[in-house]
Order: C-alpha cells, then sequence, then structure tokens
C-alpha cells in the first residue's frame, strides 16, 4: 500500500512507524506538516497515497486533505479523549494507565471515528522516556491494526457518539505553564518531581533561579541533601540540586527564554546556563549502594562475572564531559574481575553522537565540534581495543550517528524490539568518525553500509537484526529492559563457549591490526571531519542550529 506521513517532526514515534511500515512492504514518504499546508497538499498530489497517516501532529491538516482522502491521526489518549496535551493530563492526574487511539480526520479535533487503541501502564518516568517506550509500544500496536483494518476494506471504524465512546468523551484543554509552576514552599518532592517528569523535554517548567527566567527541564530524587525550600545546594554532572520542603531533587537540565537575550535559548546541562555558579560538587562513587536514591547519569554494578557500565544522558546527546567521564568508568570496569561487561542496559536512547547544543553553546563550535568528536572517539577505541573479555552494548531505546557506531563497537549488540536506530550522519551533513568504516562495513558488508549511510532512514530494531547491526532482538517492555538485560548476560558469562569466543575475538583483533591499523580508520575519518568542522560555509553549521533551535526541518 502506498502511506503518506504528515508528521510536524520527523521524530522518534514518525521514524518508528515509518521503518515498521516499511518492514511490512508498504511504500511510506513522509511529508512535514511545518513546510505548510501547500507542501501537504503538493505531496498528497504527487504521491496519490492509498492511506494517510499523522503520527505526530501539532497542526490541522488541510481540509480538503481530509475530506478527500482516509486520514488517520495518533492520539496520546484512550478513547473518547481529546485536546492537544493528553500525556500532560495524564501524569499530572497520576493515572496509572493511558491509552493510544488511531482516528480518523475531521473538522473537530480528536472528535473523529475510532479505528483502533490500545492502552498502555503510564512508567514512573519522564514524559520524553514515557513517549518513546510505553505509549510508542501501544501506538505502533494500533497503527498496526488500523492499517490491517483499512486494508481488508470491510471494517467501521467507530464514531464517537458510539455509546461504549461517548460516555468518556472529555475535552482537555492546553496543559499551561500556570499548572506546571512549583511553589518550592508549599510543594513535597513527590509533587515537584511529578511536574518536573511531565515537562522533562518539552516545554520544561517556568522558574527562577538566581535572578533568571529559565525552563527546568528533568527531575530525579536526592535522599540526603537537604536546605531551605527553592535553595541550590550543590551540583554533580552538570546538574544542580535544589531543595525541597521536605526533600532535594536533582535538575539536569535548563533552557533559558529566548526572549531573555541569551545567544543559546535551548537545553542544555545546567551548569552550563547558570555559568557554573558557587556551589559545591557532590560527587557520588561510580558503584552505590543499593540504598542510595540519588542522582548520577553513569553507574557500574557487577553481579558475578557481569560487569555493567549503564548510562543516560538527556536526549542521548554525549558531550565532550560525558564521553570522557563515561571512558573513565569504562576504564575503571575493565580493571574489575569480569568475563562480559554490558555497555548501556537502561530503558530509553543509548545514545545520539555529540552533543550539538553544548556545540552551538560554545564560543567556538567548530573548536568544540573537534573536542568533543575526539573525545567519542576516545570511548568507542577503548571498546574495540577491548580483547580480555566480552562486551555487549544493550540498547533499550534508540541510537543515532556516533551513538549508533559506540554500540557497534562491541561484540554483540541487543537492542529492545521497539527501538530504531539511524546508523547515519547525513542528515547534519557529516562524513561521520567513531570507526564506522571499520564497524559498518564487517557487520553488513560494504553494500549495505554505503546504502545505509546514503540514504539516511531510520531503520526498525527487526530489520537492524536482519542485516546484521543487531545480533539479539529483547522483546519486552521498556521497563523489563534492564532486568531482561542482566539474565541474558549472566547466562552469557556462564557460558561453556566464552573462553574460545574471547580468544577469538583477540586473534581477530590482531589481524585486523596487521591488515590495517585502527589509527589509519580514524585519521582518514577525522581528517574528512576536521574539513567540515572548520570550513564556515560548510551545511553542518547551518543544520546544526536548525536542529538545536528548532527549526522546521532542522533534525538529525
Amino acid at each position: 500500500m502506498d502511506i503518506l506521513l504528515v508528521a510536524s517532526a520527523f521524530n522518534s514515534l514518525s521514524q518508528r512507524v515509518y521503518a515498521e511500515l516499511s518492514d511490512l512492504g508498504h511504500r511510506v514518504d513522509v511529508v512535514l506538516a511545518g513546510e505548510g499546508p501547500d507542501a501537504v497538499r503538493r505531496a498528497v498530489q504527487d504521491r496519490r497515497p492509498e492511506l494517510i497517516i499523522a503520527p505526530m501532529l501539532r497542526t490541522a491538516l488541510p481540509e480538503d486533505v481530509w475530506q478527500g482522502h482516509t486520514c488517520l491521526i495518533v492520539h496520546p489518549g484512550p478513547p473518547g479523549d481529546r485536546g492537544p496535551s493528553a500525556l500532560d493530563w495524564a501524569i499530572a492526574g497520576q493515572a496509572a494507565e493511558w491509552g493510544v487511539t488511531v482516528l480518523q480526520a475531521e473538522a473537530a479535533m480528536d472528535a473523529g471515528a475510532v479505528w483502533a487503541s490500545e492502552p498502555f501502564p503510564v512508567a514512573p518516568v519522564g514524559k520524553s522516556d514515557l513517549y518513546r517506550g510505553e505509549l510508542a509500544d501501544a501506538a505502533l500496536t494500533a497503527v498496526h491494526q488500523a492499517v490491517r483494518r483499512y486494508a481488508d476494506g470491510s471494517y467501521k471504524p467507530r464514531p464517537q457518539s458510539d455509546p461504549a465512546i461517548h460516555g468518556q468523551v472529555v475535552w482537555r484543554d492546553v496543559f499551561r505553564q500556570e499548572r506546571r509552576r512549583i511553589d518550592w514552599a508549599a510543594d513535597d518532592t513527590a509533587t515537584v518531581l511529578r511536574k518536573l517528569r511531565g515537562a522533562d523535554s518539552q516545554p520544561g517548567v517556568l522558574d527562577e533561579l538566581l535572578g533568571r527566567e529559565v525552563f527546568l527541564h528533568g527531575g530525579h530524587p536526592e535522599d540526603r541533601l537537604r536546605g531551605e525550600p527553592g535553595e541550590l545546594l550543590a551540583t554533580r554532572a552538570g546538574g544542580i540540586c535544589r531543595a525541597t520542603r521536605d526533600g532535594a531533587v536533582w535538575i539536569p537540565e535548563l533552557r533559558p527564554r529566548r526572549n531573555s537575550g541569551d545567544r543559546a535559548p535551548f537545553r542544555r546541562p545546567a551548569t552550563d546556563v547558570l555559568a557554573a555558579p558557587d556551589l559545591p560538587e557532590s560527587p557520588v562513587p561510580l558503584e552505590l549502594p543499593a540504598d542510595r536514591r540519588t542522582w548520577t547519569d553513569i553507574r557500574y554494578r557487577q553481579h558475578g562475572d557481569v560487569g555493567l557500565v549503564t548510562f543516560s544522558f538527556p536526549g542521548g546527546a554525549m558531550s565532550t564531559d560525558h564521553c570522557r567521564r563515561l571512558l573513565a568508568a569504562y576504564r575503571y570496569a575493565l580493571a574489575r574481575p569480569s568475563r562480559v561487561l554490558v555497555l548501556g542496559g537502561r530503558r530509553d536512547f543509548f545514545s545520539n553522537g555529540i552533543h550539538l547544543n553544548v556545540i552551538e553553546a560554545a564560543p567556538d563550535p567548530a573548536e568544540e565540534s573537534w573536542t568533543n568528536l575526539n573525545a567519542m572517539d576516545d570511548l568507542v577505541e577503548a571498546v574495540l581495543r577491548t580483547t580480555d573479555r566480552l562486551v555487549v552494548a544493550a540498547l533499550g531505546g534508540n541510537a543515532a550517528a556516533g551513538g549508533a557506531m559506540l554500540a557497534l563497537a562491541a561484540d554483540e549488540v541487543w537492542c529492545r524490539a521497539g527501538a530504531v536506530l539511524n546508523p547515519h550522519y547525513r542528515r547534519m551533513g557529516l562524513y561521520g568518525s567513531e570507526f564506522w568504516t571499520y564497524s559498518l562495513p564487517r557487520r553488513v558488508g560494504a553494500d549495505t553500509a554505503r546504502r545505509l549511510t546514503e540514504e539516511a532512514r531510520p531503520v526498525s530494531a527487526a530489520t537492524a537484526a536482519r542485516i546484521g547491526l543487531v545480533d539479539r532482538l529483547v522483546p519486552v517492555p521498556a521497563q523489563g529492559f534492564t532486568a531482561e538485560t542482566e539474565r541474558l548476560a549472566a547466562a552469557l558469562a556462564g557460558s561453556p563457549d566464552l573462553a574460545r569466543r574471547i580468544a577469538a575475538k583477540a586473534a581477530a583483533r590482531r589481524a585486523d591490526e596487521q591488515e590495517r591499523p585502527l589509527a589509519e580508520y580514524r585519521g582518514d575519518e577525522l581528517a574528512r571531519m576536521r574539513t567540515l568542522f572548520f570550513d564556515p560555509t560548510a551545511a553542518y553549521h547551518s543544520l546544526r542550529s536548525d536542529f538545536v533551535r528548532g527549526v522546521p526541518g532542522g533534525a538529525r
């Protein structure tokens, strides 16, 4: 079937819908609604789709489009729910279960007939993590069902006047900043965390810090630090700790207001935005006691012969500091006696490569791009040169660009079945590094590697497994990925064949080094990247700027 996706952004959900429908043999095209209604009309006229699907839409479809074609809207709420902030209301209302509905477009927002719906549990995580995890899983189940029903031709979608739906119809207005506002003197920690997590990626919680209005992004509990409500207590890994009336929370990122005069009004590490306030650093060890309830973005745990280096960076972006601290943690893990080392293993993003927001905010973006990339290369090279144990990259969520190549440096790649991979750099105008010219062809072959990097399309986890990018699919809900990864790693560590595999891996690395040293791959890639970074006319600079500022089309 010819299907046209209309999306306000080619975000994680839109990419997953694109990839999974393509896997089923449908011809799928995409048009961005942000390019305007005429662009949508032209796409419909040029491609003549049999079905139009809007996985993520902030604006209404042109009336002539939905009147002349079957257009299915993916709404992040259960049947009967209407309005633009469905997931925000679910989190604020502490819903235990929510849903996704695929409905037909009509004049009134979210009022069309229902083609499919699917419930999902509301996990105690941030909104963006929930969106990419439980919500996305439910959305794809509903989309697949709706497409099958449409193709069959006999299914009649249920109007919302149906008694089973009509009694559930409720309009929920835009969830405005007034509802997100934190009263630091009155709100307890649980309330503060709920407000922060309900806006962790977008739009953030508007607040005042050190006399500046900023948006707070992300929230995590702290079990020991205490102070006057609203007081800034400490920093850690770029985040800040702030006291509540009965505890404290960690806030990893801040965003200045657009009209604040800040030259970088986009999300980045909190201490960068606050220009390093005079606060004490509060470090914690990589191996935290099991009873600690605090935030850190990198941890190490060991269970028997399995070591686990887990990490989670907002948006999957890895700054120079992130890369260097993760490399230090990796080296720490190598000093521990494990036979299997797992890198990753948390739900949500694995990595999306270098940190474009931090780069854009730097005094010299070209120099910071170069520094960040070299730090990323150092990390990837350390993984590639590990020959005394098996290394597993465990992808609980999406990976892109250099983050995808970090995964490919491992001996095995395990991937949650709902993840999406973007193993390319082209959409940011880059050639790429992170040893991709070594790792990608050795996994999928030269022809497939060329196609993946030139076509620059999202790849579903299933296709990644089929072509050799991924060694094991892990078909579990997002919330169960960490436990399943640990179980699988323990089984691998107990395999009687493990010693032979480690020895064979070391021999293969020696042979590959004799054929062509890793230093040559790195040198050739970096030479091409340096030319792009330090050429002010290179497309990378405008693409990066558009991406971090949310200009339509500015996506990796």
